[in-house]
């Protein structure tokens, strides 16, 4: 993985589009770019969230509407001509796609076509990362992690909605973009991200966050549940050298990359909640069996691929990925977010462990 300073020579005063920018994972992202020099553009359907107005940013584009809104998105984009996109927008809580499947199937699978669509009517070359997630595979429930070749599916809306971005794009990439080396795109399966700055609902660290400032009694729905836990810059640095490789290859076009640690790596909900104990002695929690929908125990991916191909691994381990979580909720409301948000960036890109 390049440094700082190699990664603002390729950066600085490249247009950098990056959808759902407002969002966890988008504020982050954005905040790299704005690190790098990069000339950022944003789109959100909604208005800037807490963690993102925080960030202050000066420079940053932004587009507040819809991505299902074709005819807006093309205008958009072609206004924008970006050098690299990054399409993060989605409706991502497990929860809220069975109590809300048409929002979730709109927002994750309409608007990822608009911007495939959109793409057919570029006349320049650009860079385009589609992100969907780890639980686009049909998942068994198996030990041995998924490679991106294996089966794609879903038992739930959710799911079900990621695996479906990722057969539509397969086959806008066969139709219209495998005979020419112009909109050079791939995507990126990723998902259980940790790190500061998330407040969304029914998600693990959010709520363990909340429950600690209100004093309450954290309920938790499947504490034995495991996941590939990584902290947020991980993923995102995988996209960077994702795009960085479309840049100056044809041979990722058209290809999907796991983002994720070692699958001899992954920790239980309860490790999580015994990690957090140790920093906040007040913590409580109880365990609640009522299934509301089906939800997987057990996730495992194969990253190999990324790992030779973009050269691209995970970077820290369990602890240090709950120590960096734990010390931007412990410092937010005594520092600036964006410095710290800034310094944690660059510890990142320093760290060679």
């Amino acid at each position: 993985m390049k440094n700082l300073i190699g990664l603002k020579k390729i950066f600085k005063n490249q247009k950098v589009l990056i959808t759902g920018h407002t969002g966890f994972k988008g504020a982050w992202l954005t905040t790299i770019f704005d690190l790098l020099g990069a000339k950022v553009y944003g789109i959100s359907k909604n208005h800037p969230t807490n963690f993102y107005k925080s960030l202050k940013f000066k420079k940053v584009k932004n587009y507040i509407f819809d991505l299902k809104d074709l005819k807006k998105t093309k205008k958009t984009l072609l206004k924008i001509q970006p050098d690299f996109i990054f399409h993060l927008a989605a409706q991502a809580i497990v929860s809220k796609s069975y109590t809300d499947p048409i929002e979730t199937w709109n927002s994750n699978l309409i608007s990822f076509l608009n911007v495939l669509e959109t793409l057919r009517f570029f006349k320049k070359k650009v860079n385009v990362v589609m992100i969907t997630s780890d639980k686009c595979y049909l998942n068994i429930e198996k030990i041995r992690g998924y490679k991106e070749n294996e089966r794609l599916g879903g038992f739930e809306n959710y799911s079900a909605s990621k695996a479906s971005c990722e057969i539509l794009f397969k086959s806008y990439y066969e139709s219209y973009f495998k005979k020419q080396n112009k909109i050079r795109l791939a995507t990126a399966r990723a998902g259980n991200v940790i790190g500061g700055g998330d407040w969304s609902k029914n998600r693990l660290i959010p709520d363990i966050i909340r429950s600690i400032e209100k004093k309450q009694i954290i309920k938790i729905r499947n504490i034995n549940a495991t996941r590939p836990w990584q902290h947020v810059l991980e993923p995102l640095f995988g996209y960077i050298n994702l795009s960085i490789s479309l840049n100056t290859t044809t041979k990722m076009n058209g290809e999907a990359f796991n983002f994720g640690p070692f699958a001899s790596k992954n920790y239980s909900v309860k490790k999580i909640l015994e990690k957090f104990k140790f920093e906040f002695k007040s913590i409580k929690w109880k365990s609640y069996n009522k299934k509301k929908f089906k939800e997987s125990k057990l996730l495992n991916l194969n990253c190999n691929k990324a790992k030779k191909l973009i050269n691209w691994k995970t970077k820290y381990n369990f602890k240090q990925t709950i120590d960096e979580t734990i010390f931007w909720y412990k410092n937010y409301k005594k520092r600036d977010i964006k410095e710290l948000t800034y310094e944690q960036i660059n510890k990142y890109l320093n760290y060679n462990g």
